[in-house]
């Protein structure tokens, strides 16, 4: 067995883990933002982008309200992070109306 098996192994891992833990960390982030969005009076029907989550130090992310199962105002632009469409931003989370987190990418 070559001696930097291990090694290897170990960096693939660690990489994994952080980014597990990174979508953990936009999940509640984009959970805490909804929560704003509705004490705001934001509406959230429409299935709007709260936004990219950089106060959370996750630049790469961004924070969408969508439904489950998705209809046809989620696929609007309008409605979509600007950031993930334009490549800004590799990640998403949504969440529904209520703030429940439900698919993050």
């Amino acid at each position: 067995m070559k001696a930097w098996l291990p090694l290897l192994a170990a960096l693939l891992l660690a990489g994994c883990t952080q980014l597990q833990s990174d979508e953990q960390k936009a999940r509640q982030a984009c959970q805490d933002l909804c929560s704003q969005a509705r004490a705001a009076g934001t509406p959230l029907a429409s299935g709007p982008c709260l936004g990219r989550l950089s106060a959370a130090g996750l630049d790469d992310w961004v924070c969408d309200v969508a439904h489950d199962p998705r209809r046809p105002v989620d696929n609007l632009a309008e409605n979509q992070c600007s950031a993930y469409r334009e490549g800004l931003a590799k990640h998403f989370v949504e969440v529904d109306e209520d703030c429940n987190a439900f698919r993050a990418a």
